[in-house]
C-alpha cells in the first residue's frame, strides 16, 4: 500500500506525541498493528512486529507501570527516560517515512522528536508539580482538596 505525505505526517504526530507518554506502549501497539496487520502501517515499520521487539516493550511496560506508582522513583524514571522516549520517536518517525524524499524523512524525524519532547516534558512537569513531596501536597484546588474532609462536608450535597 502506498502511503501519501498526509497519512505518514498523521502517524508520525499521533506515534510521536503518544511515544513522549509512554514509548513503550507506543512502540508495542505499533509492533502488534504491524504483526496482525489490522492497520496498514508503512513498511518501515515492519521490523516493530518482530518477537523480540514485542517481548522487551511488553516487559518495559510492565516494568514502567509498576515504576509509575513508586512516588520518588517515578520522577527519576521519567527523567532518565528523557534520553530513551525522544530518540526512538524520532526512530520510529525516520523509519515511517521511509517512503518520503530523504530531506522529507530527516524533517519527519525532527518534527516527530520534537512532538516526543514536548509530550514527555509537559508529562514530567505536571508530574512534579502534582507529586507530593511530603504528607500534605501543595497544590491549590483541585489536587489538594481531593483528600481533605472540611471540603467534602462543606459541599452542597444533594442527599444530605
Amino acid at each position: 500500500m502506498s502511503f501519501t505525505a498526509g497519512n505518514i505526517t498523521a502517524l508520525v504526530v499521533a506515534a510521536s506525541f503518544a511515544a513522549g507518554l509512554n514509548i513503550y506502549a507506543t512502540v508495542l501497539t505499533l509492533g502488534i498493528l504491524a504483526r496482525t496487520h489490522w492497520v496498514p502501517l508503512p513498511p518501515g515499520l515492519d521490523s516493530l512486529g518482530h518477537t523480540w521487539v514485542l517481548v522487551v516493550c511488553a516487559i518495559m511496560f510492565a516494568i514502567e507501570f509498576v515504576a509509575d506508582k513508586i512516588p520518588a522513583f517515578d520522577m527519576i524514571w521519567n527523567g532518565l527516560h528523557t534520553v530513551v522516549r525522544v530518540p526512538i520517536a524520532g526512530l520510529v518517525a525516520y523509519h515511517a517515512s521511509s517512503q518520503l524524499s530523504p530531506q522529507m524523512q530527516v524533517m519527519a524525524t525532527a518534527i516527530g522528536a520534537a512532538i516526543a519532547l514536548a509530550a514527555h516534558s509537559s508529562k514530567t512537569a505536571v508530574r512534579a508539580a502534582v507529586t507530593p513531596s511530603s504528607a500534605r501536597p501543595k497544590m491549590p484546588w483541585p489536587s489538594a482538596s481531593r483528600g481533605s474532609p472540611r471540603t467534602i462536608r462543606s459541599s452542597p450535597l444533594p442527599w444530605r
